[in-house]
């Protein structure tokens, strides 16, 4: 294999031949910043998974190695994100119970299952599988999944417990315990939550306002978590508030990621293979998009292909690596490239800052209040939150607003993996709808020029002897019998007509179902004595229909152009429609 062909798997080859000094100085700069911004997110989002907080540092570690090594993105950051997060706690409740060695197995197995689909989907290029989540369902489940995820994490604000992974059972254990609220760790919850809030609107301009550089503002801006992790972790220690109910993290292990392994278990795989196939599916389609966004603002290109392979990569690292599924996250990626994050490299010493993270700081969180972390989690998944997709999505398409209200309230009534599917199979439902009857219109030619035209929307000349149609979709098999239905009732309704030119300028493809539909008209139209001829037919599609008998049977011929046609076919005196 050539260098070239090999760089085709391995992106590092490509940008490592050029690193320099300058690079290298921009990526270490945006590794500080985004590693300070890790510490308490990847906590907080183990958290939220129902595993220990050490898991959120471990699938931040290797997982951003192995991307930076086959991911094309130069921006992208790695790691555990809010809604993947909520999945894996969706997936392995009902397997598992939290805390429990098997649940821990869960996830592991949950991100190997994740990683070898990505892998599989990369190398077999089935990137475009990814389109069938739609954006309004990837919307409304984002949107629904933000809901849940703020609700879940309340417990910690107020210091009772509450389970659940719907929005029934979430409201109804939360006001079943509301008598057992702890006034400090109400306070500490909702103290950090309005602190954050405060930071991602009111810091930076503060900063600013005393003279301090936008560059330096807006890294401090970005450290707010972190000092809200310190000033509540050293008030509990300082005033012993644990003695006094408020919920810490306790010990953490002071190490590296560990070697684990996944379970092969002929049964648990079973159970996850459908959680592994949405997560894989949903975390490509978020990491894809900040990807491709962050890539445009510089002109570089994005590999779908590869970064399913990137994403695999990571996710496998995080099952033999004590973590759960990863993947892009928005608001990390966002931070990497306002940091100056030139290439992949900056996420690889991101992950050496969270290795000495992990190795030497983990002692420091022993008293780290739960709901400082809660509070880390709301602020972050409340920006996702965005209901405004319904006014503008019923506003352009009823059948869009359908799928994503469909999507929201399915996905809080009955869970992330129930409302996704229904988004899913909505949309495709939605989909075969409306191409089952394509749009098809009457055309006639504009004057003085060989343009056709909408006979309902311009004055056009048509000839009362010729019916020329324009099919706007596709014909395969869901709506070739459509077609033939309504050019039979048309022409049945008009004695006058003798030629029919079906005019296929946004037809791509006709499948066999299609072409045996087209075959019965032309038969029927001919006991009628009337011709059927084509026109404007595209290369590939003609390519299809000269490899069968279609042609050779048809009543009329193919025109280059619908013009052609019409000055072939037409009588003498047009008429003006």
């Amino acid at each position: 294999m050539t260098t070239n062909a090999l760089a085709r798997y391995l992106p590092i080859l490509t940008w490592g031949r050029t690193y320099n000094r300058e690079n290298l100085s921009n990526d270490l700069v945006a590794a500080v910043i985004v590693t300070i911004m890790l510490i308490p997110q990847s906590l907080a989002y183990a958290m939220l998974a129902g595993l220990p907080p050490e898991a959120g540092l471990y699938a931040s570690i290797a997982p951003i190695i192995l991307y930076a090594i086959f991911g094309t993105s130069r921006a992208l950051a790695v790691g555990p994100v809010a809604v993947v997060s909520l999945m894996t706690a969706a997936a392995i409740g009902n397997i598992a119970d939290q805390g429990t060695m098997g649940y821990a197995v869960a996830a592991l197995t949950l991100a190997g299952l994740s990683g070898v689909m990505m892998l599989l989907m990369g190398i077999l290029r089935l990137g475009f599988l990814a389109n069938f989540l739609s954006h309004p369902v990837v919307a409304g489940f984002i949107t629904a999944s933000g809901i849940l995820i703020a609700l879940s994490q309340l417990k910690h604000i107020l210091g009772i417990s509450a389970s659940g992974d719907t929005l029934p059972e979430l409201v109804e254990t939360l006001f079943a315990h509301l008598g057992d609220v702890n006034l400090i760790t109400l306070i500490i919850g909702v103290g950090a939550t309005a602190f954050l809030f405060w930071v991602r609107k009111g810091l930076n301009p503060l900063l600013r306002s005393y003279g301090i550089k936008p560059a330096l503002a807006g890294a401090l801006t970005k450290a707010g978590p972190v000092l809200a992790v310190v000033v509540t972790t050293v008030a509990v220690w300082l005033f012993g508030l644990s003695d006094h109910g408020v919920k810490i993290v306790g010990s953490v292990p002071q190490s590296l990621p560990p070697l684990t392994m996944p379970s092969i278990s002929p049964t648990l795989v079973g159970q996850l293979l459908l959680p592994a196939l949405l997560i894989s599916v949903i975390g490509f389609v978020e990491s894809i998009s900040v990807a491709q966004t962050l890539a445009a603002k510089k002109r570089q290109r994005i590999d779908p292909d590869q970064e399913l392979i990137g994403l695999g990569a990571a996710n496998v690292a995080a099952a033999f690596t004590g973590g759960f599924p990863v993947t892009g996250g928005f608001s990390r990626s966002v931070v990497n490239y306002d940091a100056g994050a030139e290439t992949p490299a900056a996420g690889a010493y991101t992950a050496v800052g969270l290795a000495i993270a992990a190795f030497a700081l983990t002692p420091l969180i022993y008293f780290l209040p739960t709901a400082t972390l809660a509070a880390t989690i709301i602020v972050a998944v409340l920006s996702l939150v965005d209901f405004s997709i319904l006014r503008t999505s019923w506003s352009y398409s009823r059948a869009d607003f359908a799928a994503v209200l469909v999507t929201i309230l399915a996905t809080l009534w009955f869970g992330v993996e129930t409302g996704v599917s229904a988004g899913v199979i909505l949309s495709i439902l939605l989909h075969l709808y409306k191409t089952s009857k394509p749009h098809i219109a009457e055309v006639g030619c504009v004057p003085g020029t060989q343009h056709f035209r909408n006979i309902n929307r311009h004055d056009v000349q048509t000839n009362p002897a010729i019916l020329t149609l324009r099919i706007d979709e596709s014909l395969y098999f869901v709506n070739a019998r459509y077609l033939e239905d309504y050019v039979l009732d048309r022409v049945v309704r008009d004695k006058a007509i003798k030629d029919v030119i079906l005019m296929c300028s946004a037809v791509n493809d006709i499948d066999f179902s299609a072409l045996e539909s087209l075959e019965s008209l032309s038969a029927r139209l001919s006991d009628m004595g009337i011709r059927l001829s084509m026109s404007e037919v595209k290369g590939p599609v003609m390519d299809r229909l000269q490899r069968s008998d279609f042609l050779t049977h048809m009543t009329g011929k193919v025109y280059l152009s619908q013009y052609e046609a019409i000055e072939s076919l037409r009588d003498p005196q047009p008429v003006v429609s």
